[in-house]
């Protein structure tokens, strides 16, 4: 209320000069007194027109503050916690666009395989299962490694059955009571490979519960079957838009009638490699990248038979992205051929109490090709575990020493020469 009261104020000044004027009486007085009035008028006007001026342009002033901030206020948010959204603010009122952070690059697909050798669950494995678990048959970080892999291939050394009757003649048997199929699903094993001189160790009858109990278990089973198209037939697991390929064949069987050709069920084999070679370029049209699984050689060395290289070279040239060897039962060289690597014994993976060195192969896929590593590994009381350290260096050194083509660094990597 400023103006109301500026006013009565400026009025009971101009009337006390009044009253004070006729006291004093006279015409020059009089004169005086009406001049001084009409100037203390004119006086009082010129004051209430400046009062009014500066008032009414401090309210214009506030008039015009308080319109930009209720014009700035909508524009100005701070973001919830929940909306995610960025703090804009505009001198317009008007909202800016929110910069956007440029998307990330998708990653490349990527497909880890793992390959071991000789898988044997023998007496000692079963005894240390039946007590502590799968972690009694390997320890924590192998494990990890073996069920971390997108696709995990295994030798399978032995029939799943309690039937059947014991190979004559024959040194050494195995069988396996079909229930301890749970170790092979919770190594996390994908991809069975049956051929192999000990899958009819108990006859036909026990070799087909085997592949009932793989079907059972969802694991893929490749180089046996109860006719010549199964046993040969190709496996394909597709992983992130590539599509793999595994074969299997054995070039050590006991005796001839174990050739899938000659009974059934029987092992596809390749004392001939005619058959598989086909198989191989065949089955490359139908895969990106192809894995060959072998049985050959000989037992607890370290040197080759002559056939194997020339056979390996013939399965690179054919089509196989890789070969893996089994059956010497210790660990032999790698070679690089053409750019494909070539195992030709990974050794024992898991089977009797002790073994003192051996790897399994992860290997890489992309679409741009394979990166091959070497996971080295040890067996105490039947219980297989991953080496660090200088144990892991020994083995890998091991390698390498072996190996021509190929060197193996310390990370376990495999590149060639």
């Amino acid at each position: 209320m400023i103006f109301p009261e500026k006013d009565r104020k400026v009025v009971g000044i101009n009337r006390t000069h009044r009253k004070q004027n006729k006291k004093r009486g006279g015409g020059n007085t009089v004169k005086l007194t009406l001049l001084v009035l009409v100037i203390g008028v004119l006086i009082a006007a010129g004051v209430c027109f400046r009062w009014d001026e500066k008032a009414l342009t401090a309210l214009s002033d506030l008039r015009q503050n308080l319109s930009a901030k209720t014009e700035k206020e909508p524009a100005t948010q701070k973001p919830s916690e929940d909306s995610g959204e960025l703090e804009q603010t505009s001198d317009q009122g008007e909202e800016e666009p929110v910069a956007q952070e440029p998307e990330p690059e998708p990653e490349e697909p990527k497909v880890s395989l793992i390959f071991t050798g000789d898988v044997l669950l023998s007496d000692y494995v079963l005894r240390n299962y039946n007590n502590s678990g799968i972690s009694g048959v390997l320890d924590d970080r192998m494990l990890r490694k073996l069920t971390s892999a997108d696709i995990l291939a295994v030798n399978h050394e032995f029939p799943f059955s309690t039937r059947g009757t014991k190979a004559p003649d024959k040194q050494y048997t195995f069988r396996v009571d079909p229930k301890y199929v749970s170790i092979i699903n919770e190594m996390g094993v994908d991809v069975a490979g049956l051929a192999n001189n000990h899958v009819l160790d108990f006859g036909k009858d026990a070799l087909s519960d085997t592949f009932d109990t793989l079907d059972d278990a969802g694991v893929e089973y490749i180089g046996a079957g109860d006719s010549f198209e199964r046993a040969s037939q190709l496996c394909v697991i597709e992983k992130e838009g590539m599509k793999f390929g595994f074969l299997a064949a054995s070039r050590v069987i006991p005796v001839v009638s174990w050739d899938v050709h000659n009974q059934t069920p029987g092992v596809f084999t390749t004392y001939d490699p005619t058959d598989l070679i086909q198989k191989i370029k065949e089955s490359k049209e139908e895969c990106d990248y192809l894995f060959v699984m072998v049985h050959w050689g000989q037992e607890h060395t370290t040197n080759l038979r002559e056939y194997e290289q020339p056979m390996a070279h013939q399965f690179i040239d054919a089509g196989a992205d890789a070969v893996i060897g089994a059956h010497p039962h210790v660990l032999q060289g790698v070679e690089s051929y053409n750019g494909k690597m070539i195992y030709y014994s990974l050794g024992n993976f898991i089977f009797n109490e002790t073994i003192d060195r051996t790897a399994a192969v992860k290997i890489i896929a992309t679409q741009d090709g394979l990166k091959h590593v070497l996971l080295p590994a040890k067996a105490r009381s039947a219980k297989t575990s991953a080496l660090q350290g200088d144990e892991a260096e020994a083995v890998l050194s091991y390698i390498d020493g072996l190996s021509d083509t190929i060197t193996v660094k310390k990370n376990g990597r495999v590149v060639p020469q």
